[in-house]
């Protein structure tokens, strides 16, 4: 009984905290097609769906990509028909955050605190249509769309969060929105506009896929030429890829655990080129104490990413498409896949039952939340990292990892006793002008192992 009463009162903190949080807003620019013919985009979104409680979906709009120029308005129907599976399971996954009802849609229309599920009204809301014709040669007076008038609103909104663009096809639609306020609005104005505004896209899809090495026919080069200083771009040259191939490895997994479970595993199809190709988009963004989207060089779940030249040789952008980037970014996506499936698998359970494991909460040195704990320290110094006050909602036992990310400093640190809930960490002798960042990785003892992470960054004292 005290047990019991414990996890309810630990379950009620968790739930509390994740209400003072507001999601990330998201918008997902897809070219969603016929599922046996381009299954990739109706995976990842299947995914997405379960994770509409971690993520403000302000919009899915489809448009154009490899595999369509110009868009069919009809493809859009694959989009709905995930949409309405989300409805259908929707009331399973409010059972995961407690939520008894929904808000009104003008509420969720405002800002959407963690761990709210939103009504399949509010997702149809936001399903609109983008750009239906791709390349740089488009954007101008005749190319609005529903989509592109749905971006600059959003950005309009009086709320500080930026805008996370997701393109899973082209991004041809954000590019006409940019196109827009840069005609309509004074130098000033398109730059707290472009301020609001982060892309990530699964390589450069802006046009066919027989097309794919012109990339100057693309309006992606435009964005990253003309606004390089105002809007963060990530350009995703690797986990895509990777992302596509470890589903095959994993297939068997997925296909006994996601297929046929729930409403949205009916919809989620078998592979035909690669698995789930988009999804690193949007697990960039999900806020799980691994990393902070806004610093592309931090370690998460989309992948590591640096400032520089990008394949076009003309442009630079946040992108892992050299060596040794794209090594150090795909052993972290290796190390990460097989939690981020097991995360998506135990969603996919309180779907179809209305019940299942949630993760851990990790707390460092008494600090709960998701944000990095920043530490000052000397060259030489001991530093103690305990996160023994972190504990299961479920009641479940925990183990701990502690590692230091590769690729972001010079300097190395030695953590004793890395499994354990406590840790010392020694700084070298020379430490200066540098960081180091230290993760905590917490996984619970359950089925499914589920994770949780909190990043600390040490930083030397002057």
């Amino acid at each position: 009984m005290r047990k019991n009463l414990l996890i309810f009162l630990l379950l009620c903190l968790l739930t509390m905290g994740a209400q003072a949080q507001l999601k990330p807003r998201v918008v997902i620019l897809t070219d969603i097609g016929q599922p046996d013919l381009e299954p990739d985009d109706t995976e990842s979104l299947v995914h997405l769906l379960c994770y509409a409680d971690q993520l403000e979906i302000e919009g899915i709009i489809t448009s154009t990509g490899w595999n369509c120029d110009p868009y069919p308005t009809k493809s859009a129907a694959y989009r709905d028909s995930v949409v309405e599976a989300y409805g259908a399971d929707v009331h399973n996954l409010m059972k995961r955050s407690d939520q008894m009802a929904f808000l009104s849609l003008e509420k969720e229309n405002g800002c959407q605190e963690m761990g709210y599920w939103p009504s399949v009204e509010y997702i149809r809301s936001r399903s609109v249509m983008g750009s239906q014709r791709a390349g740089i040669k488009v954007i101008g007076s005749d190319n609005d769309s529903e989509g592109s008038e749905l971006i600059i609103r959003l950005a309009d909104e009086k709320d500080e969060r930026p805008i996370w663009v997701c393109a899973w096809g082209g991004a041809n639609t954000l590019a006409q929105a940019i196109w827009k306020v840069k005609q309509t609005r004074t130098p000033e104005q398109l730059k707290a506009f472009l301020h609001k505004l982060r892309l990530y896209t699964i390589t450069d899809q802006d046009m066919v896929y027989a097309m794919r090495m012109n990339l100057a026919y693309s309006s992606h080069q435009w964005m990253r030429r003309e606004f390089a200083r105002d809007l963060l771009f990530v350009w995703d040259e690797g986990t895509w890829q990777l992302q596509c191939s470890l589903g095959q490895d994993y297939w068997q997994l997925i296909r006994t655990q996601i297929q046929g479970h729930a409403t949205l595993g009916r919809q989620y199809p078998d592979y035909k080129y690669g698995v789930e190709g988009d999804t690193p988009s949007f697990l960039n963004i999900i806020p799980n104490g691994l990393h902070n989207p806004e610093e592309p060089m931090q370690v998460g779940w989309g992948g590591y990413h640096i400032w520089t030249m990008t394949k076009d040789s003309t442009t630079c952008a946040w992108t892992s498409w050299q060596e040794p980037v794209k090594s150090i970014s795909e052993t972290y996506y290796r190390q990460f896949y097989p939690s981020q499936l097991n995360d998506f698998i135990a969603r996919i359970e309180w779907a179809e039952k209305g019940q299942g494991n949630r993760n851990p909460v990790a707390v460092v040195n008494g600090e709960n939340g998701t944000d990095a704990i920043v530490i000052m320290a000397k060259a030489g110094q001991t530093i103690s990292l305990d996160a023994s006050a972190s504990f299961d909602p479920d009641g479940d036992e925990l183990t701990f990892k502690w590692w230091q990310q590769d690729g972001i400093s010079q300097a190395k640190a030695t953590v004793s006793n890395a499994t354990s809930s406590t840790v010392k960490v020694d700084m070298p002798t020379t430490f200066a002008n540098d960081e180091i960042h230290i993760i905590c990785e917490v996984h619970d003892q359950s089925k499914y192992a589920l994770p949780a992470y909190r990043r600390v960054i040490i930083k030397p004292t002057e």
